[in-house]
């Protein structure tokens, strides 16, 4: 199907046809064409003038500015020797500061911070608009200071960035006419092998890239030479998602992993070896003999397995969902002494492997509510376990200090409700039976809304098939004086990723504080309930997401939380087809509609942008699996006569994982037919739909005062 501009559609009813073979809107695929974005203008300003118009966007735009700028915010930290290194944005740095302290300053309430890196001094210097993208230091060798890193800079938020050697010591970028490492703009990636060799997997010119648009080749690339130049270690095919590369720095145990992905949850794993020789090294790929479908890592001489399906060794089945450990290179010789740290359950799932120097931490989903426990092994080699503070509050997330040489770790502990703590706890006496050290809070955050007289509660709704979806729901605890309260509904449903209690900050702030209801679905699709769940939604099963959905609206009206014309719902990217499919599938259980940065149009997604990458999850719609797609493609399901709820679509113009077309196509098509529907584009931002804390500001102002006007004028903040 061409893609080539056309002359905009004319007036009146313009909808793609039913099966795909025809689409009159294909001109707004063209990202940054003149007729595109003179479109895109036209209907930001129309959003803008209507949506502003009462003057609660600007208010609701600074209380949320405020929460994202505020100066006592937890700045999240990584520690990499004796420092500890944090990005940091407010109001005067809206791009970030990279810099860094000690743990001895960074436990006081004013830490003393190192600046390495001001990035909108940068873009000012550079006429650039950078946004951080991360960075990976080189672990030294034992006794010298970390110097060298690679940092990632993107333009406007996009997914391509670029890589450039930085200097810890002088404080400045190494350029490439003195060495330096550059890697131009591509979605790929240079991670350090030594101080002066790195793996690199971009795009190295016409053949180099998948369908997917990520890079096809690894290289193995030297200081000195140039990027065309690094050997080629490892090609991928144009169909498969992509390589990926890394090198394991752990004294005693440095290995070189690469990892051919197919597609989502097709992948073949493999140790690099180097073999020595002139004029350049050779080497060895070995293939780490698994399912396609299960990961493995490695740490030390452990290797962790992780089966998405249920895996057979030697007559022993570990079902999906399990952690399976066993020595590495007894299992590349043919052993297979392996042992089960985790099966899941009915109601429990694996959500994260932590692991320490001598510890596997692990973070337990049961009901969607976290547990942890810790396990290692005795004098005997036998593993032990142990349940790992059972009466600490509220959502968990847990990282390790540093796995080389600490048995310390970070715990991090949220409620909806509940502003975050950031606590630090050494395991090491786990290993001589003394137990646990009690964690040590770091670090509080401030209450960012008035809670008073909320409450969190969980329920289960009961899907079309009979299934149990369990729900939370935020709000009036007195449900009798909050009868049919303006209600939002957020849900995924897709990809294994679960939707857990996090602090709700400006959700509070600018929905929960002024009288709202807000609920989180853990549909069919998530991980909430480990792979089986996510695989009971996909592709001709998908579906199965969506009844989940509804019947988690239905079951809010049902039990009197709210009424359809006082209940919203919102979901991005997968979430955005959630939405979608909200708006076509059952139009008259919701008042207001928001979909941000979505996907719609799935006849085209696997050839916009990285959409070839998700036929795992959804099918190829280039084959017979078309047929159960297009029950599913909200662009191939809109209508006439049908009264579709008011409808908000955010996306940005800068996102080069999904295409911002799906979001312009489907708001032409609702206009088209006269339907309560409005779109607004943010130039810059990315996937995330925002490039600064601004520009956050400003879309979620406009998203929840469009909610505010349409399922319910707000109380007065004070009550």
């Amino acid at each position: 199907m061409s893609t080539t501009p056309t002359t905009p559609a004319p007036d009146g009813p313009c909808l793609p046809a039913p099966d795909g073979s025809s689409d009159p809107w294909t001109w707004l695929e063209d990202v940054t064409g003149q007729d595109a974005l003179a479109h895109v203008r036209e209907r930001n300003a129309r959003a803008e003038a209507e949506i502003d118009a009462d003057g609660l966007t600007a208010t609701l735009q600074g209380e949320i500015l405020e929460i994202l700028d505020a100066t006592d915010r937890i700045p999240p930290v990584v520690r990499r020797g004796e420092h500890l290194y944090n990005v940091w944005t407010d109001a005067q740095h809206e791009r970030g500061l990279w810099r860094r302290t000690t743990l001895d300053s960074y436990r006081g309430e004013d830490p003393e911070w190192e600046t390495l890196l001001d990035v909108d001094a940068l873009n000012e210097a550079e006429g650039e608009d950078w946004v951080w993208h991360g960075a990976r230091l080189l672990r030294p060798a034992e006794g010298l200071p970390w110097r060298r890193a690679l940092v990632d800079l993107s333009h406007g938020g996009s997914d391509a960035d670029v890589t450039r050697e930085f200097d810890l010591e002088t404080k400045r970028f190494v350029p490439a006419a003195e060495g330096g490492f550059e890697r131009p703009e591509a979605k790929g990636s240079a991670t350090w092998i030594d101080e002066d060799t790195v793996w690199v997997a971009t795009d190295f010119g016409e053949g180099t890239l998948t369908t997917s648009g990520y890079a096809r080749q690894a290289r193995r690339w030297a200081r000195g030479v140039a990027l065309a130049d690094a050997q080629l270690v490892f090609e991928a095919d144009e169909t498969d998602m992509g390589v990926f590369v890394g090198h394991d720095a752990t004294p005693g145990w440095e290995r070189d992993w690469l990892v051919r992905m197919r597609a989502f949850y097709d992948s073949e794993q493999m140790l690099v070896r180097t073999v020595p020789g002139e004029p350049e090294a050779s080497f060895d790929l070995v293939p780490i003999d698994v399912p396609d479908d299960l990961e493995v890592d490695a740490h030390r001489e452990l290797a962790l397995f992780t089966p998405r399906s249920d895996w057979e060794v030697e007559g022993t089945v570990f079902p999906a969902g399990s952690l399976v450990v066993g020595e590495l290179d007894g299992y590349l010789r043919g052993e297979r002494h392996l042992t089960s740290l985790f099966e899941p359950t009915a109601t429990a799932s694996l959500a994260d492997v932590t692991v320490t120097r001598d510890l596997v931490v692990l973070t337990i989903l049961e009901d969607v509510v976290h547990r942890l426990e810790v396990h290692h092994r005795d004098g005997s080699g036998a593993w032990v376990r142990e349940d790992l503070y059972p009466d600490l509050p509220g959502a968990l997330s847990v990282a390790a200090v540093d796995d080389v040489d600490s048995d310390e770790i970070w715990v991090t502990a949220t409620g909806f409700l509940d502003p975050t703590t950031l606590s630090l706890a050494d395991l090491s006496g786990v290993l001589s039976g003394e137990g646990p050290g009690e964690p040590e809070v770091i670090k509080t955050s401030p209450p960012r809304f008035d809670a008073a007289g909320l409450e969190v509660t969980q329920h289960f709704a009961t899907s079309d098939d009979g299934t149990r979806v369990p729900y939370f729901l935020i709000g009036p605890a007195d449900r009798a004086a909050a009868e049919d309260s303006p209600t939002l509904l957020y849900g995924y449903g897709g990809f294994e990723i679960s939707l857990t209690p996090s602090y709700l900050g400006a959700i509070g702030k600018a929905w929960l504080e002024r009288g709202g209801t807000y609920v989180i679905a853990n549909i069919r699709g998530g991980g909430e309930y480990g792979p089986r769940w996510h695989q009971a939604a996909l592709q001709e099963n998908r579906h199965r997401a969506y009844e989940d959905f509804s019947s988690v609206a239905k079951d809010l009206v049902e039990r009197g939380i709210t009424v359809p014309a006082r209940l919203a719902v919102r979901g991005g990217s997968n979430g955005g087809l959630l939405t979608g499919n909200m708006v076509t599938k059952y139009p008259e259980l919701f008042g207001a509609v928001i979909v941000q940065v979505p996907l719609l149009d799935m006849k085209r997604f696997s050839h916009l942008l990285a959409g070839a990458s998700w036929m795992a999850e959804y099918g190829d719609p280039d084959t017979d699996d078309w047929e159960f797609i297009r029950t599913f493609s909200p662009y191939h399901l809109l209508r006439e006569d049908v009264a579709y709820p008011p409808t908000f679509l955010l996306t940005s113009t800068r996102d080069d994982r999904v295409h911002p077309g799906h979001a312009r196509k489907f708001a032409a098509a609702l206009e088209s037919l006269g339907a309560d529907v409005r779109s607004w584009e943010n130039i810059e931002g990315g996937h995330g739909g925002a490039a600064s804390n601004e520009q956050a500001a400003r879309m979620n102002a406009l998203m929840y005062a469009f909610l505010w006007q349409r399922i319910g004028a707000p109380a007065p903040a004070d009550g």
